[in-house]
């Protein structure tokens, strides 16, 4: 039923608990991966992989698109929780510019975190030059 004056699709969750406990779910998720690894001996053993955290990770494990997820955050109830996972995707991104994974980390945090990469060019540097101009006549004709 619409109701006249009021418009929009109904919220995919319902409370700001509800949108918690499957952002959880998802840190929980990528945290539970594992890599099977092969020792000299040829052995076998299990050692954690995690997955990286993202926001398009996130919209997709709990069921939305990645710009539904950056609605949410103009919903006054909603922004602190869209934040904090921004923050948490964002601090994973920055680590691994730590960890040699830097070319990979170093776009998710310019295209989704507001990043800048800048060069700083010093103009005032002293510089004592003596610059000479010859004027030579064409000999093209012009």
């Amino acid at each position: 039923m619409t109701v006249p004056g009021i418009g929009g699709r109904p919220l995919t969750f319902k409370s700001v608990e509800e949108l918690e406990e499957k952002i959880q779910a998802y840190y929980d998720y990528c945290d539970s991966r594992t890599a099977i690894k092969i020792d000299k001996y040829g052995n076998r053993f299990e050692v954690p992989w995690p997955r990286p955290y993202t926001i398009s990770g996130l919209a997709l494990f709990i069921g939305c698109s990645r710009a539904t997820l950056v609605n949410y955050s103009y919903k006054d109830e909603y922004f602190d929780a869209i934040m904090r996972a921004r923050q948490k995707c964002e601090v994973f991104s920055e680590e691994q510019l730590f960890d040699g994974n830097d070319r990979g980390a170093k776009f998710n945090l310019i295209n989704n975190h507001g990043w800048r990469d800048r060069q700083e060019v010093d103009l005032a540097a002293d510089v004592d030059a003596q610059i000479n101009v010859k004027f030579v006549p064409s000999t093209e004709d012009d």
